[in-house]
């Protein structure tokens, strides 16, 4: 499927590892160029390596903490001309309420929730002024979900979902579509660690990696790639019909947690 992304720039946040890296990788392969942004230089030039080895396009990397007020509008200032802006950096605890203290509700949400908001202001004015532009928040479906052992990323993640589409509901008039992209449990590093950690506080045994998963929907959690290939397509012009959307990626866990 010929998707006409070749020579488009996108940025990506959370490049390194993960989703993040496998939509960079993705995106490379369609033939775009590349900002790839996260906090760790040392991995972000070994993901620039690799896909440079496999793909003919222009790789930027900038290591930056996107919880720190200003650096949005830095980068916004340094890549002026982003056709696709993927936010996809953060990464919030899991706990019930009593086991999240202040700190740590504020430094997760300063990265993710308000690192997101930053990021979607400062490249949508960019965006406006030349008429056009994408951006695709990958956020998760704990917003649908509610788990209250995760009740931290429950609150973001249903923040962001609507923000995604109240900002995507209007934004076509300034030539930019916005749209929220909400995966459900996908098989990373930060994933497994995540339910490692919600088991260990419940009291109960921790399996080994390769089990995590097997009582999930198809037996296995989702793949970086298929999650990668949602965002390509929806960063296409066959999606070009769809602003203020949410596209849920959960093999149905979010519609079953709807009945209970």
């Amino acid at each position: 499927m010929e998707l006409g992304l070749k020579g488009k720039t996108a940025l990506v946040t959370g490049a390194s590892k993960g989703i993040g890296r496998a939509t960079a990788d993705a995106l490379a392969a369609e033939g775009c160029d590349l900002v790839l942004v996260s906090r760790t230089g040392a991995d972000l030039e070994m993901a620039r390596a690799e896909i440079e080895r496999l793909h003919p396009v222009g790789i930027s990397v900038e290591a930056a903490d996107l919880s720190q007020s200003g650096i949005p509008d830095r980068l916004a200032e340094k890549f002026p001309d982003i056709d696709l802006l993927v936010n996809n950096a953060g990464a919030v605890p899991g706990g019930a309420l009593h086991l999240v203290d202040e700190e740590t509700w504020r430094r997760a949400w300063d990265l993710k929730v308000f690192g997101y908001v930053n990021m979607c202001r400062s490249f949508y004015a960019a965006m406006k002024a030349r008429g056009s532009g994408t951006i695709v928040n990958i956020i998760g479906n704990a917003g649908d979900t509610r788990d209250p052992d995760y009740i931290c990323g429950v609150a973001g993640n249903a923040a962001l979902t609507a923000f995604s589409q109240a900002l995507g509901s209007t934004s076509w008039q300034d030539g930019i579509r916005v749209l929220a992209l909400n995966p459900g449990p996908v098989a990373t590093d930060r994933m497994k660690n995540l339910m490692r950690s919600k088991l260990e506080q419940t009291g109960a045994t921790v399996p080994a990696d390769e089990e995590l998963f097997q009582k999930m929907p198809f037996g296995r959690a989702g793949r970086p790639e298929e999650i990668a290939a949602a965002v390509c397509f929806l960063a296409s012009g066959l999606s070009g019909y769809s602003s203020g959307s949410v596209t849920t990626i959960d093999a149905g866990l979010s519609v079953r947690a709807s009945f209970g």
